[in-house]
């Protein structure tokens, strides 16, 4: 049996990379969108990216323009969920667990860490594209150096079952940024842009450039890793295999209840009618999201200290407020 600190290090550090390579591909797509149409409201949209991202904003009475929020969501060593703190903390569990984790694996989240210094001065003089990339890259090499190089036993479980639920909430933040955009709106292709998906949609669809395909493809493929369905059943499947206590009435264990839920109600839902009530869909999927981090949280790391995200729903009305656990 795993220790619960061990299996919890391992379920965070693959909550934190996925989050930090999430967060760099959309805020790497918001930026040239922001730096290329000069007709948009930058401080509305900024502020749209950093709620969709869970962030707290600055205050009203701040503007903020493209390198306010490459600051706020990138360099800020301070704040907490900013993508050098959600680095800093992965590296930071790993260094907890090493005794469970590969030397690659750690080698990767010391350097990355070690390495981001430099790169946020390249990115200072050339651009953010520079930093955001490093981030997306040095977070594909630990994916990989996790995949080759781990035992795939209840260590490697933990790991990919944090990812994959933090690749659903985070699809989740990319589909509502657009969820109150018009169904013609070009818009909609940042999403498949922010998920590495757009070659893979165009070969899929033909090129049919539409919000209805978009969010099909993002919410119910079953082939695409970073779709909302196929993260679903990855960790439902991983939680499966850690679920070691047999019921003959097949009793589950609540986070397997609700992976299974949350999976199934996109299983079958009607493809043509995605675009219907959009935003509370997506919500009830991250509110599930919430549910599931709680349940897994309780039943298998028993630890009770948690911080406060912000929701992305896409509206005017008051934030509403959801808990994740922390290490």
């Amino acid at each position: 049996m795993m220790l619960a600190r061990n299996a919890e290090s391992l379920y965070w550090i693959g909550r934190y990379v996925e989050r930090a390579d999430d967060m760099a591909r959309i805020l790497d797509v918001a930026i040239h969108q922001l730096l290329e149409d000069a007709t948009v409201d930058v401080d509305r949209q900024a502020r749209l990216v950093i709620q969709v991202l869970g962030l707290e904003p600055p205050s009203s009475a701040e503007p903020i323009d493209v390198w306010a929020l490459t600051e706020r969501v990138a360099y800020d060593k301070d704040a907490i969920g900013s993508i050098v703190d959600l680095i800093r903390s992965a590296r930071e569990n790993a260094r907890g667990a090493r005794e469970v984790t590969s030397s690659e694996m750690w080698e990767c989240l010391n350097t990355t860490y070690n390495g981001l210094s430099d790169a946020e001065r390249r990115a200072r003089r050339l651009g953010p594209h520079e930093f955001l990339s490093y981030v997306k890259n040095r977070a594909a090499m630990f994916s990989g150096l996790a995949d080759a190089t781990l035992s795939h036993d209840d260590g490697y479980r933990y790991l990919v079952l944090g990812r994959s639920v933090e690749r659903v909430d985070m699809t989740i933040r990319m589909l509502l940024s657009r969820a109150g955009d018009r169904v013609t709106s070009p818009s909609w292709v940042s999403v498949l842009v922010s998920a590495g998906a757009h070659d893979t949609f165009l070969r899929t669809y033909r090129g049919r450039l539409d919000a209805e395909n978009i969010v099909e493809f993002m919410l119910v493929d079953r082939l695409f890793p970073r779709s909302v369905f196929h993260a679903l059943r990855v960790a439902e499947h991983n939680l499966t295999e850690l679920e070691k206590r047999p019921s003959r009435v097949g009793t589950q264990a609540a986070a397997l209840l609700l992976l299974g839920r949350a999976r199934s109600s996109l299983e079958f839902a009607e493809p043509g009618n995605l675009l219907d009530d959009l935003q509370d869909r997506l919500l009830d999927l991250q509110d599930t999201c919430r549910s599931i981090n709680e349940a897994v949280t309780a039943e298998y790391f028993h630890v009770s200290p948690y911080v406060s995200w912000a929701d992305a729903r896409v509206s005017d009305s008051e934030d509403h407020v959801i808990e994740e656990s922390e290490l």
